[in-house]
């Protein structure tokens, strides 16, 4: 049975072209050293998911990932949720449960860095990240304000008339006045026989939203200097960068972050040329906290998820979902995901139950594992691998022990953080363009490090 085990998964994971290792497979609860577990790169802008229960190993796989990426040249894009991925940019220390997992896989653990760039979007922790309202849109601008279809309409509306007419809509105080011009204002007239009048009533709700955002604090996210895209694609001695976009300091705000990052993709997917399929891709995308993008999700806003994901990966770009079960992803999007990383789900309650059978059902049947049983045997650091090889088609079903993460599996220290933020090209530049932007804050101590992340 185990020479057959390895024979399967030899077989099923041989790309032919350039690969990550995510792991080798588990057999009897034993891990098979042989029986190598590999992505193709060429196939990593078919999209993935990355899911399991909180303290399964999710954010290590996102970290083991982005690493062996970078060494490949392939930039990437993460969402630093608590901030603790900024230790990418030190070296890891070795321990025993280091050399002990890196012999299992194959892979002798050597502690590395990588190159790192720090973003946020208060500015606080990293370079802002900022857009200008014309390009954040009517639609992804609704779901942060919290509108209804009606005054979405409305917005939309807004938007279509400063298009239509050449006026730039760069923050919130242009689209203050714009929205004040065309509902009260002298234009009120002009708009009503084109475009449809707009009530008092819905202006005033909108109103009132923009003001409770910029009472946020966050209304500096829109504007300009504008996040250039092109600073997704940096290399640094031909490793790809990493960018972290750390919300450490407005994780309080979901629906903010979440929008943010499709903003991004949207941007990603306007501005970049068509490539087709590559040999590997520009950039992987990993959107950690995906179920916050679907929470109450719109009609519209949904429809326009499905649209990037669909259409972004021939733009050379990959997207990796992150979250803690795969049905926290719509069904629409979901089916577009090629490669999956299921790390282990708990049973212990009826709802747990249920997500549980769901998950077995989208996974063919195994000669090797009952897979309602393996999903909840899993130990931390172990997941359940299904990918697209190298001519399209899902591979074995593999129980799998993954590599080691190389890179310190938590918070740079202060001085690396400060000395990332004063050597980053961003911060430099934004400074330069206007010196009443609000800095990054540099880490003086390790109480204030804390505090941070």
């Amino acid at each position: 049975m185990k020479q057959q085990f390895i024979e399967k998964v030899s077989a099923s994971y041989k790309p032919k072209g350039a690969f990550i290792q995510l792991g080798s497979g588990i057999l009897d609860g034993e891990v098979v050293t042989d029986a190598k577990v590999n992505l193709a790169l060429r196939m990593m802008n078919r999209h993935g998911l990355i899911a399991g229960a909180t303290g399964t190993g999710k954010t290590r796989t996102l970290q083991l990932i982005a690493e062996q990426l970078s060494d490949a040249g392939v930039p990437v894009f993460m969402l630093d949720v608590k901030g603790d991925l900024s230790g990418l940019a030190e070296p890891g220390k070795t321990n025993d449960a280091l050399l002990e997992r890196g012999q299992a896989v194959g892979i002798p653990f050597e502690p590395s860095s990588f190159p790192v760039e720090l973003f946020s979007l208060s500015g606080k922790l990293g370079a802002p990240m900022r857009l200008t309202v014309g390009d954040f849109g009517p639609v992804l601008l609704s779901r942060i304000l919290d509108l209804n279809d009606t005054q979405s309409g409305v917005l939309s509306a807004i938007f279509k008339y400063a298009q239509d007419t050449d006026l730039p809509l760069v923050d919130l105080d242009d689209l203050k006045k714009l929205l004040s011009y065309l509902s009260e204002g002298a234009g009120a007239a002009e708009i009503k026989d084109d475009y449809g009048r707009i009530s008092s009533a819905s202006s005033g709700a909108i109103l009132r939203k923009i003001v409770a955002i910029e009472q946020q604090g966050v209304a500096h996210l829109f504007g300009e200097k504008e996040f250039d895209i092109q600073d997704l694609f940096g290399k640094v001695d031909g490793k790809g960068v990493i960018t972290l976009l750390n919300i450490a300091d407005v994780q309080d705000q979901p629906q903010l972050f979440s929008t943010f990052l499709l903003s991004l993709l949207a941007q990603l997917f306007k501005k970049l040329p068509e490539v087709g399929d590559l040999d590997q891709p520009k950039l992987v995308f990993f959107f950690d906290e995906a179920h916050l993008l679907f929470n109450g999700a719109s009609k519209a806003f949904l429809g326009q998820i499905e649209q990037i994901v669909r259409l972004i990966r021939s733009k050379g770009v990959g997207v990796f979902f992150c979250t803690q079960a795969a049905s926290d992803i719509a069904e629409s999007v979901l089916g577009q995901l090629g490669n999956r990383v299921q790390h282990a789900l708990r049973a212990f309650t009826p709802n747990d139950a249920e997500n549980l059978r769901k998950t077995v059902r989208t996974y063919p049947t195994s000669e090797f594992y009952a897979i309602d049983k393996i999903l909840t045997a899993l130990g931390t650091g172990q997941a359940l691998i299904t990918v697209l090889n190298d001519k399209g088609i899902p591979t074995e079903v593999v129980a799998t022990h993954l590599v080691p993460a190389r890179a310190v599996m938590g918070p740079a220290s202060p001085e690396t953080y400060n000395r990332i933020i004063a050597g980053s090209d961003a911060t430099t530049n934004i400074r330069n363009a206007s010196s009443g932007d609000q800095q990054p804050k540099l880490l003086s101590n390790a109480s204030n490090s804390k505090k941070l992340f």
